[in-house]
Formats: structure tokens, C-alpha cells, sequence
């Protein structure tokens, strides 16, 4: 049980917020924090989480590796900040050589260094229109991809729109190839080549194929709910952005580095995008991303139009080598794997057990999630309990995240190097929570 000065300090933290942040700014979890380490975060009251949410998909390598925070310390001794484009470091150079060994793009990959997944997206676009000299851009309903101008038109949620329009131009959406075999009486390669009928029956009835500089997708979607793209649907998708001359950008900002149990989701698919839009966990919480592509493509950028005072910092940089080499050295993608393995057992765990109010379960490796219903049935989405879920299990201790368009997905963004009976705890005060809710 709380004591009052825990409730009093929680109390205080969040009047402040709302004396000085703007209401805008989502609440996704009513908890605190003053430190973390590993899986664990201490609230401002000493008060240990377990965390499921991983600072939103960035902490996969867990909470203040200490080598990433000692790579920080040396870093910002030697020096903070020079803009790259005044002059050049090798640390900025040194990631951009460690991205291309481990995600090319390709015989030749090119690598622009930015400060979050949405100013990825917004050069990614850009870069594209450039390379095509084509002006419009499909998105996928369902797809969030940010909140700059352009990484909002293409975010499908209007919720996280409402009141900025007018919205850039040129920016078109179809559906989502969201595939269930259970439910579907088609098998995934006729289902893919459904699914691309229809875009290109788009091409003739919104937009010519002539006009399309880029087709941007999550091969799982984030916000979205954890829709899994089909292999066969990827694959076909690569045939028609080939045949008609279409760049084919993925953004894997949040399914990067080790949380499909792959340094990227494409690796399930077998099949390479044009460009690629990168963040979240490639840092372990500093404000670094990236977009990569083909070299050909990178370089048709006009000089002067992509770039960034701060793009690419250099402790930013630093702290995102020591990231990947500590990914490696623990075999990231190995604990993607063993993580993902658990957790969809016990989801699948929950659905057979809580039917009436567990729906359906998805995602790949440990980026996995479950729809929160009502009596049972699918297409009755129960967001109320969903947030009740949310906010009982902080009040135990465990830290987790909503998604989804009606707000009724429970998703799993623990970090990688949780340890097993964190892993196993954390999951039964999730049952537990659910149990007493059937």
C-alpha cells in the first residue's frame, strides 16, 4: 500500500505538469520516475516498476546501460556540439559505418543522421520526391509515422491531428493489409494479391502510379495496434514498386534493433526497401534517428534540403554506437526472440482463459499485443477497461501502454534484457489484473 508521502510526491509531479505543460500532452501511464536501471524504474517516492512500456519501443537495450552512460560521459568531455555540417566527426561517421554493416540497403547504402523518427520520415519523403520527381506519397490506414507536418498527414489517427489542417498535399491512404488466418478464408498469397488489386485499382481511381513518388509502411504497426504486415503481401508490394517505378520506404522507428527478433522487421519478409526510417531504440533514450537507402537514392537529394543543426550529435552519436555494440554484445535479437516467445505464450494464455474479454493476439517476435472486448466478440472494442487494466496494474507496480484506434490494444514494449522472472512477474500482475476484471 502507498504511504501518504508516496501519494502526496505523485500528487505534487503531476499539479506541476498541469501548471506548466500544455494539456496536449498525453498522459499514457499515471506513474513517476526518478532513476531506472535494466527493466526496473524507482518512482519519485523510491517505489520500483516494472517496466513493460520501454519509454515507447527506445529502451530495448534496458535502462542506463552503463556502457552507453559511459560512452556519454567521455563524449560530452571531448566535445557536444560542432553542426556536421561545419565540421565533420568521426563518431558520426563511426555509426554511420556500424548502420550500414548491420541494415544495408543494397550493393551501396548512404546514411542521414536526425534527431527523432518523424524528422526521419519528413527527409525520407523529401529524399524520395527528389530521386522520382514525383509529388505523391501512399500511407496505410491505421499507420503513425509522427507529429512534424508531413509525418502527420501520413499518421491515419485523427486524433493525433485534430485542429492542425490544412495537411500536406499529395498524401493518399489505403488499408492496411491486416491478416488473420484464423478468420480468413483466404489463403495469405491470395489474400497479398487481393490486397494489391486494390492498389491497383487505386492507381486508376486516386492517383496514377506515374505521380506516386513513395509508398510508406510499418511492417507492424506501432499506434496502430500491432498489425503485422503478410510476407506474401511485402513481397508482391516490392514487385509493383519496382514495375512502376515506386520507391518503397519502411518505417521500422519502433520495430528496430532487436524487437522483432531481427535488427529489423524486413528481415522477416526477404525483401529490401528503397529507404528506411530508423530511431527509438538505436539510442537507449537520446534523441537520435536516421534514414538510410540506397545510395543512388540518398545522393539524388538536392545539397542544402536535407540536414539539421543538430542532426546527427555528436553525444548522440556516441551514445548510439554504445547501443549497438551492447546490443550485439548480448545478442539483442536472441532475447527478441526468447522475449517474444514468452510473452506470446502467455497472451495466447489469456485469450483461451478470459475469452469474453481477451480478443484477438499479434504482432512478431516481442512486439506483441492483445485487443482488450466486450461479451466476447471482436468488433466490440472496450477501451474503458482497457485504461482500468492500464492504471490497476500501476498501481502494482507494472508499468504498460495502450494502443490502437479505439484504444483497446494492450501492447508489450519491455526492454530485451528484462530478466526472466521480471519477465514472468511482470506478466502475472498482468493476469492477475485481467482475471479479476472477467
Amino acid at each position: 500500500m502507498e504511504s501518504v508521502a508516496t501519494i502526496a510526491k505523485k500528487d505534487e509531479l503531476y499539479q506541476r505538469r498541469k501548471r506548466l505543460v500544455p494539456n496536449a500532452l498525453g498522459i499514457f501511464n499515471p506513474s513517476s520516475v526518478a532513476y531506472a536501471h535494466g527493466a526496473i524504474m524507482v518512482d519519485a517516492d523510491g517505489k520500483e516498476l516494472i517496466d513493460f512500456a520501454g519509454g515507447i519501443g527506445v529502451l530495448n537495450a534496458g535502462h542506463c546501460p552503463p556502457a552507453v552512460v559511459t560512452a556519454i560521459q567521455e563524449q560530452a568531455a571531448r566535445l557536444i556540439h560542432s553542426s556536421f555540417n561545419v565540421a565533420v566527426y568521426e563518431t558520426y561517421l563511426d555509426l554511420a559505418d556500424k548502420l550500414v554493416s548491420i541494415l544495408p540497403h543494397g550493393d551501396a547504402t548512404k546514411v542521414m543522421l536526425v534527431n527523432s523518427g518523424a524528422e526521419a520520415v519528413e527527409n525520407a519523403v523529401k529524399i524520395a520526391r527528389q530521386a522520382t520527381k514525383r509529388p505523391a506519397v501512399i500511407a496505410y490506414g491505421g499507420g503513425f509515422h509522427g507529429r512534424t507536418m508531413m509525418a502527420m498527414s501520413l499518421t491515419s489517427k485523427v486524433a493525433y491531428k485534430s485542429g492542425c489542417g490544412p495537411f500536406a498535399p499529395e498524401v493518399y491512404r489505403v488499408d492496411y493489409p491486416a491478416y488473420n488466418a484464423k478468420k480468413q478464408t483466404l489463403s495469405e498469397e491470395a489474400f497479398a494479391a487481393q490486397e494489391i488489386q486494390k492498389l491497383k485499382l487505386f492507381f486508376k481511381s486516386n492517383v496514377r502510379s506515374e505521380d506516386v513518388a513513395a509508398i510508406i509502411i510499418e511492417l507492424v504497426q506501432g499506434e496502430g495496434g500491432f498489425y503485422v504486415a503478410p510476407k506474401a503481401y511485402i513481397q508482391q508490394l516490392r514487385t509493383l514498386c519496382d514495375e512502376a517505378g515506386i520507391l518503397l520506404i519502411f518505417d521500422e522507428v519502433q520495430s528496430g534493433f532487436g524487437r522483432t527478433g531481427k535488427w529489423a522487421a524486413y528481415e522477416h519478409y526477404d525483401v529490401t526497401p528503397d529507404l528506411s526510417t530508423w530511431a527509438k531504440s538505436m539510442g537507449s533514450g537520446v534523441p537520435i534517428a536516421a534514414v538510410m537507402g540506397k545510395a543512388h537514392i540518398m545522393d539524388a537529394a538536392v545539397p542544402g534540403t536535407i540536414g539539421g543543426t543538430y542532426a546527427g550529435n555528436p553525444v548522440c552519436c556516441a551514445a548510439s554506437l554504445a547501443t549497438i555494440e551492447y546490443m550485439e554484445a548480448v545478442n539483442i535479437n536472441a532475447l527478441g526472440v526468447k522475449v517474444g516467445n514468452i510473452v506470446r505464450e502467455r497472451f495466447e494464455h489469456f485469450q483461451q482463459t478470459y475469452p469474453t474479454i481477451i480478443g484477438e493476439v499479434r504482432g512478431l517476435g516481442a512486439m506483441l499485443a492483445f485487443d482488450v472486448i466486450k461479451d466476447g466478440d471482436d468488433t466490440k472494442p472496450n477501451a474503458e477497461l482497457t485504461r482500468k487494466i492500464m492504471e490497476t496494474c500501476a498501481a502494482r507496480g507494472l508499468v504498460i501502454i495502450t494502443a490502437g484506434l479505439h484504444g483497446n490494444v494492450i501492447r508489450i514494449l519491455s526492454p530485451l534484457v528484462i530478466e526472466e522472472d521480471l519477465l514472468y512477474r511482470g506478466l502475472d500482475i498482468l493476469e492477475q489484473v485481467i482475471s479479476e476484471n472477467v
